[in-house]
């Protein structure tokens, strides 16, 4: 078998890539480089699972980053469990093929209680008194302690948030993606896995924020070109091949779409009230949206409603199209996870989950980095309320009430989409903007584009040879 890493640099695209990335473009022009056919939705874990098992949400069954769960009728996002993810995955495909063969899988997503070797991904502490830790999960268990001893605490605040991608207390503004790198090494220097999947999210962050346009971008390509560029160096000096792929590209928006609130002007979605603020309640609501980047998952609790939803959601400004059950069968979304309806972005637009009319009746965590408790993405936590006087000074004392036992909420995000200037979920009209997979083995790549599940294949045949 050939060791393989392969780094996922997310939101890398051709459009992105030439003097800014002078180390990944020596690395392409060495090999080759495939646009692929992002998958549909062009979103973080959907991704992820198309690559690792090779076949489409209908089968595997991520349907975005979180969806409705009908039985407990909630809506859930980033989970954690593998178990998740139907179907064989890469990994255990390899082992079948050889009894030697190892992996390691380093933050990508539904890291935990996977067949892997080695894992490692983000996870906080949450004890009875409401306090929160920053922290990993690993498996084995005792390398997490082991690594932390090596490399210092995971820098959980540069990996999401307003200081995600940015200086910070946290460290540099690529100190998450960084740690990650060096947990690569530290991984390959103790274990030496067959194959090596490496989760670096840097661009992400500023892609996000500011757009891909914004001429503050070439800092952050600089920053992940040497990231990377030092990777490539590290693993081919151990004879490890490298592999760099995305799992979407990210494009200008300019509009934000409130679905909910507009369910809620029709009178479909109940709200309920908890100490004077508003809680979206799923369960009882006729119709409302699981919001994620620029795909919405629209749950209608009265097949009878389905017409006159899709038909009020086609008419929204922004909405590009709208997938009712023979669509998403052509799509490969048809699966029970998934919205009755699944509406998609133009390109230049994207979905909030927002559902309150009045700012001052959110709720809490709508101010907070809360990603577990919103009911939908919201990359609008990337900011810092700009309405805060000296909000440094201001996340200190709250840092230091907690600090004294007192508590505490950590309100410093803002209510305002229109501060995001980039997303991803449908797909880009120019394939620059598709995620890209490059490698120095031309000859396992096609002369054209790659649909988004032959990633598998392609990445097997790096490991066990074409």
């Amino acid at each position: 078998m050939n060791r393989t890493a392969v780094l996922n640099v997310v939101g890398l695209t051709e459009s992105l890539l030439g003097d800014r990335t002078p180390r990944i473009t020596a690395f392409r022009k060495r090999g080759a480089v495939v646009n692929i056919d992002p998958a549909f939705p062009a979103l973080t874990t959907t991704a992820q699972s198309n690559y690792v098992t090779g076949t489409k949400p209908a089968q595997h069954g991520i349907v975005a980053n979180g969806w409705y769960d009908r039985q407990l009728a909630e809506v859930q996002f980033w989970k954690q469990s593998n178990r998740l993810v139907h179907g064989r995955k890469l990994w255990d495909e390899l082992r079948a093929h050889d009894h030697t063969f190892t992996c390691a899988k380093l933050f990508w997503w539904y890291n935990m209680y996977s067949t892997a070797d080695w894992s490692i991904t983000p996870r906080p502490m949450y004890p009875a008194d409401g306090r929160k830790f920053f922290d990993i999960y690993s498996w084995p268990y005792d390398i997490r302690d082991s690594i932390k001893r090596d490399l210092g605490e995971f820098p959980f605040p540069g990996f999401w948030g307003p200081n995600a991608g940015m200086q910070s207390p946290a460290g540099a503004p690529d100190c998450a993606s960084r740690w990650i790198a060096e947990s690569a090494k530290w991984i390959e220097n103790k274990f030496q896995p067959t194959l090596n999947l490496v989760y670096l999210p840097h661009l992400d962050y500023s892609l996000q924020r500011l757009g891909p346009k914004h001429p503050d971008i070439a800092r952050d390509l600089a920053l992940i070109d040497d990231l990377v560029g030092e990777l490539i160096l590290f693993f081919q000096k151990r004879n490890v091949q490298v592999v760099l792929l995305s799992e979407y590209g990210i494009t200008p928006v300019d509009k934000a779409i409130h679905l909910n609130r507009i369910f809620r002007e029709q009178g479909w979605l109940t709200v309920k009230e908890e100490l004077g603020l508003e809680l979206l309640d799923a369960g009882a609501s006729k119709v409302f949206a699981v919001a994620d980047h620029q795909v919405a998952h629209i749950y209608v609790n009265d097949s009878a409603m389905l017409n006159q939803v899709r038909s009020v959601v086609e008419f929204t400004p922004g909405v590009a199209t709208v997938l009712a059950e023979n669509e998403k069968a052509a799509a490969g979304i048809n699966h029970p996870r998934a919205g009755d309806l699944i509406a998609v972005a133009k390109e230049n637009a994207w979905f909030t989950y927002y559902y309150w009319l009045d700012d001052a009746r959110a709720p809490d965590f709508a101010r907070c980095v809360d990603i577990h408790r919103k009911p939908g993405y919201d990359p609008v936590e990337l900011f810092l309320d700009p309405k805060i006087r000296a909000p440094m000074l201001k996340i200190a004392g709250k840092l230091l009430r907690k600090k004294l036992g007192f508590r505490m909420l950590m309100d410093v995000v803002p209510l305002d989409a229109s501060l995001v200037k980039g997303s991803h979920g449908c797909r880009p009209a120019n394939p620059a903007d598709w995620p890209v997979l490059i490698t120095e083995r031309h000859e396992l790549l096609p002369a054209h584009q790659l649909d988004s599940t032959a990633v598998y294949d392609i990445l097997k045949r790096h490991v066990i040879g074409a």
